[in-house]
């Protein structure tokens, strides 16, 4: 495969072979600020587009799209749905991780964008079952598997594109930047639900309402497109390049060395509790408000909203924080916090009051969230050299993503059903979740020439 960037210049944080020491190119002010801008308006818009359909499979799809079922199978059927994103996200980052370590890191996150944002724009216009029966389900399953496959490819590339740009000594304040696109996708998602709810009648939401969201992923891709062309590759990946050191079956290399396997097992199993905690709070938890604690869906969808937002300000607070006491550290703080409130802040749930659903989320999503977010992709960066870096990390996040993400809203809503409608045994699995990855993220050989 011919490279598409080729050039001399020093790596940000070098990790190749023959060199001991990091070299750091420092960069100007306009590549930084377009480096973070192509990064974090790209993670936006992708999860944007990624969790309006997790919002939807709990609001609209479930109806419009598996009507023939009761409430609880028609949910779970939706939600399934929504896990096999997860199913496809693997696979995507495995032919994006290569594609990335193999011909760089820009193009691939402007062709992962454009599959995302081509495939929500035509669930805004799938016919539903009224109208074409089986086939509608079919359609949204094939849309959905297109989303996961793109999806699987973006993530590792925009935390590269942020870190392999950072100045140095402000590597964990730059990798938190594109984590903050999560927050900022969910509340954009959300909050567009939210508002569309308010303003139409829920015959005309259902009609034509939810479909105005996915419209509007057009216009949203474009911009990141545009944004992503425009940033320079990363002086990581030109070094490996000037040096002849691209890998050519970086999957392959990956599991070649001993401790790449390693970091890999060990990255997979610390990425459970956030996986878990994500989908908990911003997926499951807008289903279990609307139905088992009978809340109204604006408010619920105002209370996620805000939660995210909190959310998107703290995150490069745990940026800083991670350049001050390093990522291992911050992540165990913020995943042992969520596992510590899990059960109080269900309990706060079943008082049945908006106003404590709401401050609670804010807590355990909002702040508890934040802190180990805004750490994670400096902590996984460090887990492998820049030749094999966007392969692992795609590896790492996505295959994580289908036992840890996907089939959350599955296993909790299962398991509150089994508790005979109570919470609690939903509440240890998700603790158990927290100590995994606890555990794991303490055996982690984190990778000091990558903040040196």
């Amino acid at each position: 495969m011919s490279l598409l960037e080729s050039a001399s210049a020093t790596a940000l944080d070098e990790h190749t072979t023959g060199h001991d020491e990091p070299q750091h190119r420092e960069l100007g002010a306009a590549d930084t600020r377009t480096a973070v801008a192509a990064s974090l308006i790209g993670t936006t818009v992708e999860w944007y587009d990624f969790f309006l359909y997790a919002t939807a499979a709990g609001l609209v799809f479930n109806t419009l799209f598996f009507p023939d079922t009761s409430a609880f199978v028609g949910t779970m059927l939706s939600f399934a749905t929504f896990a096999v994103g997860f199913l496809m996200r693997p696979i995507g980052g495995l032919v994006f991780g290569h594609i990335g370590d193999r011909i760089g890191r820009k193009r691939t996150l402007a062709l992962t964008m454009a599959i995302m944002g081509g495939s929500t724009a035509l669930m805004g216009i799938l016919p539903t079952s009224a109208s074409i029966g089986v086939a509608a389900p079919i359609l949204l399953l094939a849309l959905r598997i297109l989303q996961g496959f793109a999806l699987g490819g973006e993530w590792a590339g925009a935390v590269l594109l942020a870190v392999e740009h950072s100045p140095r000594k402000k590597v964990g304040r730059f990798g938190s930047y594109p984590q903050i696109g999560l927050a900022l996708g969910l509340a954009l998602g959300t909050g567009v639900f939210a508002l569309l709810r308010s303003a139409l009648s829920e015959e005309a939401f259902l009609n034509y309402g939810w479909r105005i969201a996915f419209g509007a992923s057009v216009f949203l891709v474009l911009i990141g497109v545009i944004v992503r062309l425009k940033v320079d590759e990363t002086p990581a990946f030109r070094e490996i390049d000037r040096l002849n050191q691209i890998s050519k079956v970086p999957v392959v290399e990956l599991f070649r060395n001993a401790r790449n396997r390693r970091n890999t097992v060990l990255g997979l199993l610390s990425r459970w509790g956030e996986g878990a905690a994500f989908n908990t709070w911003g997926v499951f938890a807008i289903s279990f408000a609307t139905g088992h604690l009978g809340f109204r869906q604006v408010p619920v969808l105002l209370a996620v909203t805000t939660a995210a937002v909190v959310m998107a300000v703290l995150i490069p607070v745990s940026g800083r924080l991670t350049d001050r006491f390093g990522p291992r550290r911050v992540y165990i703080a913020g995943i042992a916090a969520y596992g510590v409130l899990v059960y109080p802040v269900f309990a706060l749930f079943e008082i049945g009051n908006i106003a404590v659903f709401t401050i609670a989320l804010i807590a355990v999503f909002g702040v508890a969230h934040a802190l180990f977010y805004g750490a994670q992709g400096t902590l996984y960066a460090g887990l492998y050299p820049p030749e094999v870096r966007y392969t692992g990390l795609s590896f790492v996040y996505q295959f994580s993503g289908i036992y840890a993400s996907g089939i959350t809203p599955m296993i909790v809503t299962a398991l509150i059903a089994a508790g005979g409608k109570t919470p609690w045994l939903a509440c240890g699995y998700l603790v158990a979740t927290a100590v995994i990855s606890v555990i794991a993220t303490l055996f982690i050989s984190e990778d000091d020439r990558l903040t040196a």
